[in-house]
């Protein structure tokens, strides 16, 4: 984000560029695809998770740990922790500026890096070391 000031009449101008249309136009589709890949694994989730109801630990991981259920599974950590990233990055777009903006959004990269990594990796050791 650049320091020089948008007045309000660049903004209301329909005529007028300003921002970087290749970024947001990649933004605008990452959210919608991510938003839908989201709902089918999630379903998919669900419907797993009502499966287990009452069940012990025992077999919830072993289920679990089946490449069938805990790929997708580790592949929507991946998808739900971009799309919580773009979800974010859009309220940090609106309320804050100049360092502060830099600085959220390094840390909410950082977070949504370090929580689908998290998640990715502990499915992972389920699937592949039991």
């Amino acid at each position: 984000m650049s320091d020089k000031k948008i007045s309000y009449e660049q903004i209301a101008n329909p005529k007028s560029h300003y921002g970087n249309a290749r970024a947001s136009t990649r933004h605008f589709i990452t959210q919608r695809v991510s938003g839908a890949v989201n709902i089918v694994l999630l379903a998919l989730t669900l419907f797993i998770m009502v499966q287990l109801a009452g069940e012990d630990r025992s077999d919830v991981v072993e289920l679990i740990g089946a490449w069938y259920i805990g790929l997708p599974l580790a592949v929507l950590i991946a998808v739900a922790a971009i799309h919580m990233r773009n979800g974010m990055r859009d309220t940090l777009e609106d309320y804050m500026h100049g360092k502060t903006y830099d600085l959220a959004m390094l840390l909410n990269t950082l977070f949504c890096l370090l929580l689908g990594a998290l998640g990715i990796i502990a499915v992972l050791k389920l699937v592949f070391w039991g």
